[in-house]
């Protein structure tokens, strides 16, 4: 069964650390360069102060720039999730929500520097909002890319 970009977010919304931690996987561009995800903060995903828990607005931002990547790299490519950072600015409520954008022109350079098996670390940044538009967090994921090396029948 090919994977398509409704059927990947149906299942991520699906998987149990995300549909239990109140993380929504709203769409996937067809063409793999945007992801829309939300975050429900309920009992289970707010903190001791009743706004979202840090950890939950970190999950819900963990694997989408790395996929979209990925997708559009295809099966050649070595593609990790490498670390990230959060910058917390306001206490978020309701429901947060986070776009992820990652233009072909973007990929196509990653590819070009990774070609011949070079290893490739690229930043990528996004914000999560609230649903009036305000900035609850800045959020940088690092993605780590490399060409698979490739396997050549050895002569006898």
């Amino acid at each position: 069964m090919r994977i398509t970009p409704r059927r990947l977010a149906v299942g991520m919304s699906l998987w149990i650390p995300n549909l239990f931690s109140g993380i929504r996987v709203r769409r996937f561009s067809a063409d793999w360069t945007h992801a829309t995800v939300e975050l429900h903060v309920n009992v289970f995903t707010r903190n001791y102060v009743k706004t979202a828990f840090g950890g939950s607005m970190q999950a819900m931002t963990d694997p989408y720039f790395f996929m979209l990547v990925m997708h559009q790299l295809g099966r050649d490519y070595v593609v990790w999730d490498t670390r990230g950072e959060i910058e917390f600015l306001k206490p978020g409520r309701g429901v947060l929500t986070a776009q992820f954008d990652v233009p072909t022109h973007r990929v196509d350079d990653i590819r070009a520097r990774a070609e011949g098996g070079a290893k490739v670390l690229e930043w990528f940044e996004t914000e999560i909002t609230d649903r009036s538009g305000d900035v609850v967090a800045r959020v940088r994921r690092e993605v780590y890319v490399r060409e698979k090396k490739r396997v050549t029948a050895a002569r006898v």
